[in-house]
């Protein structure tokens, strides 16, 4: 059997057309919803699966939300995905996260830091308020979303564990399982999934440990029970389901960017006019949305953090 390395991958073969058949995704989330009424009477969902949410309680409204733009809907939210460990298309992920188990959990933190621990997830539940923020997300293949997110600046855990003057970059390591996460199976990336953020972009205040969306905790698909979320870069930077968080002196070496670095690279900034080298960057198409729109610099942040790039030549580091 022959299995696409990462390189060889197309968007058009990734990208699915499940947004626009409504009838199939009409009787596909009737089963779903069926079957998960069934799995949630017998108690056979944790708390934050594929097939079961649970509501956070009152939330803290952001001033960081951008205000005026429309809500991408829930069922797009969670069921149009990238989340390879689970499946190259859109719907694999909703389709094949049931699995995952969600607690107990823990997170590892690790590397130069004063206050090294390993953290359960009810623990990062309760380190800060829980906050809603609407950000804009944008993918590399060109298409974005508008999402409410739930959680609490990431600037908050770094506090915490007290990095050394020698912790320059923070790595996060996602859940690398091949019983519950199918597409481990497959050698398309360099498992386990590896990102990164230079110091100063994890301590920035967009940046966040995210828990939720919606007001309820993160369905798997979309990384529970923790990921972080970096609204002003492409959505691959947004380690999911995160298990380790390293500090390190030198720069992650991170897995799209192992996998191929002409195509990714560390920064992965939203930038219109620095094109993928097989597409533009130009334009997004907005899920729910026809046609296209202009795509922002920094995805609309710029006012926010174009001052941590200052003096880059952001075509080299891109």
């Amino acid at each position: 059997m022959f299995i696409k390395r990462a390189i060889d991958i197309r968007p058009s073969e990734i990208t699915s057309k499940a947004l626009y058949e409504d009838r199939r995704r009409f009787m596909a989330n009737a089963l779903a919803i069926g079957a998960a009424a069934g799995a949630g009477a017998l108690g056979l969902y944790p708390v934050g699966s594929a097939h079961a949410a649970a509501k956070l309680g009152a939330l803290q409204k952001s001033p960081l939300s951008i205000k005026g733009e429309e809500l991408t809907s829930q069922k797009d939210v969670t069921t149009y995905n990238n989340y390879y460990e689970f499946g190259t298309g859109k719907e694999d992920p909703s389709e094949n996260a049931g699995k995952l188990r969600t607690r107990p959990w823990t997170v590892s933190i690790e590397g130069e830091v004063k206050k090294a621990k390993v953290i359960d997830i009810d623990e990062l539940l309760k380190l800060a308020p829980l906050e809603e923020r609407i950000y804009r997300m944008r993918c590399v293949e060109g298409w974005s979303m508008v999402i409410p997110w739930v959680g609490y600046s990431f600037s908050t855990l770094i506090k915490r564990a007290e990095p050394t003057s020698k912790a320059k970059f923070v790595e996060f390591v996602t859940l690398s399982d091949a019983e519950q996460m199918p597409g481990v199976r497959a050698p398309i990336l360099d498992w386990p999934y590896v990102e990164g953020l230079r110091m100063d972009e994890a301590m920035h205040p967009l940046t966040i440990l995210c828990l939720g969306l919606y007001g309820e905790a993160l369905p798997n698909q979309n990384g529970a029970p923790v990921r972080v979320v970096v609204p002003w870069k492409y959505g691959f930077k947004n380690g999911k389901s995160i298990v380790k968080i390293r500090f390190v002196e030198q720069q992650p070496k991170t897995t799209w960017q192992l996998a191929n670095p002409r195509e990714y690279g560390f920064y992965s900034n939203v930038n219109p006019e620095v094109d993928h080298p097989r597409w533009s960057q130009a334009r997004e198409r907005r899920i729910g949305e026809f046609g296209k729109r202009p795509t922002l610099m920094y995805n609309g942040y710029a006012d926010q953090v174009a001052q941590l790039y200052t003096g880059m030549d952001l075509r080299k580091f891109f």
